[in-house]
């Protein structure tokens, strides 16, 4: 029996993989142009945080495409990675035309981006805590302690 949900990769639509795969690609041309025309410092630091989200949109994008399940890690890192760079984006930005650009490029792209990789990072709702994929097996919890005795982790005292 396979349980589905929407992060299972089986039920995910199929417009995802691409547009996630697509977004981490279309950051390579970005992170170049930051890299050539902001300070070394700040191009370090942008260069690091937009290198980060293309490889979690990637990641997560190639995983889907494939089937795997292993796409709920790179898509939470994505999604967290794309809240905070909306959010720096907007408090360094200066007033005027950058910041206008800074809440477009947030409203528009960023964190319409991130809730979606958030939605994809959700375990499925069928499964028990911790237990993901739809090959995922559920082993039965272990028995009760013996009356008297004190459970540990690792081993029960008697």
């Amino acid at each position: 029996m396979t349980l589905t949900a929407f992060s299972s990769p089986a039920a995910t639509p199929r417009w995802t993989a691409p547009v996630l795969t697509g977004a981490g690609l279309a950051l390579l041309p970005w992170i170049g142009y930051l890299a050539a025309t902001l300070p070394p410092a700040q191009a370090f630091v942008w260069g690091l945080l937009d290198s980060l989200e293309a490889y979690c949109l990637i990641t997560a994008g190639l995983r889907l495409a494939r089937g795997h399940g292993g796409h709920r890690v790179p898509a939470a890192g994505a999604a967290l990675l794309l809240l905070a760079d909306a959010v720096a984006d907007l408090l360094t930005s200066a007033p005027g035309a950058p910041l206008a650009q800074a809440l477009a490029m947030a409203v528009l792209a960023e964190l319409p981006l991130a809730a979606l990789c958030t939605l994809l990072s959700r375990p499925s709702p069928g499964l028990p805590r911790g237990i993901t994929g739809p090959g995922a097996k559920v082993v039965a919890p272990a028995p009760p302690a013996v009356p008297g005795s004190v459970t540990s982790p690792s081993c029960t005292v008697r």
